[in-house]
């Protein structure tokens, strides 16, 4: 095609593409060619803006390592790795919610018996509570033997892979129900904290005049052979940030109550929290940032 237009460009491009490529692939090229296309026109994007977008994915692939991948958080705070997980992981059939990973998931936590404490350091003016809950399939039955992974930020708003003061593999830990599908451990009020702002997503995050705030959660990970993983975050439901976070990751299901403990009782506060597994259909993959 010598003579490309606006009105043909889309067309053309597409055109370009091999016939003999996967189905998946063609469906996803033609989709983006042509979104993309629509959006430079609708917003009219001009020559410096393009590069200087270029410019900003270069600051984001150089701050990214091992560690962490700014492309991924950068989807985060536009919403669309919550957007795909709930494309992905839709609820059929009265199944827990999902919701993204997040950035601090570590491979390999202590595995701990019921009740235990993944506490390793105490924090001035902390409160600990007990989390307690049955997991059970979609048909009310409790499950036995699920790996429970959960993990959660310390009172100063910080991992401990981004703290060199807290012991390795603080606040993380990983359970098994037991006969009655019950899971119970005890961790530490989790506490509001910033997503990571100093690269490109904070430059992100300034150009929206968005916040990089996150409301104070506990992550689980929950999986059995057999039945559908779940990546799920149980947000407290007197944190703030439940309105506004800043990676659109809470969702009503998923948020639980705190309670003062009884008397006698060795946490400051208890939480029950309840999940449910659906049989596995597929393999489920997860977003790791």
């Amino acid at each position: 095609m010598r003579n490309v237009t606006q009105q043909n460009i889309s067309d053309v491009v597409i055109a370009a593409l091999s016939s003999d490529i996967p189905a998946r692939n063609r469906e996803i090229l033609e989709s983006l060619i042509r979104h993309i296309h629509a959006f430079c026109i609708e917003a009219k994007i001009t020559h410096a803006e393009l590069i200087e977008a270029c410019q900003f994915l270069v600051r984001a692939g150089h701050i990214s390592d091992d560690a962490r991948n700014e492309f991924i958080l950068l989807s985060d705070i536009l919403g669309v790795e919550v957007l795909v997980d709930m494309l992905d992981h839709a609820v059929t059939d009265g199944e827990s919610e999902s919701t993204v990973l997040g950035p601090f998931y570590r491979d390999n936590p202590p595995v701990l018996p019921k009740g235990a404490s993944i506490v390793q350091k105490s924090f001035e003016g902390s409160e600990t509570v007990r989390v307690r809950g049955t997991v059970r399939d979609t048909a009310g039955r409790p499950v036995e033997g699920v790996t429970v992974d959960v993990w959660e930020d310390a009172p100063n708003g910080l991992y401990e892979q981004q703290d060199p003061n807290q012991p390795d593999y603080n606040l993380r830990g990983r359970f098994l129900t037991d006969e009655k599908g019950e899971y119970e451990f005890v961790g530490i009020r989790p506490v509001p904290y910033p997503i990571p702002y100093d690269g490109a997503a904070g430059e992100l995050l300034n150009y929206m005049g968005h916040h990089p705030w996150r409301p104070g959660h506990i992550h689980f990970m929950l999986k059995k052979d057999g039945y559908q993983g779940l990546v799920s975050q149980i947000y407290d439901a007197d944190t703030e940030y439940l309105d506004n976070d800043a990676v659109f990751a809470v969702k009503e299901s998923l948020i639980g109550k705190m309670g003062t403990a009884g008397a006698g009782a060795d946490t400051d506060l208890v939480m029950e929290f309840d999940f449910k597994l659906k049989p596995a259909t597929g393999t489920m993959s997860v977003a790791a940032e």
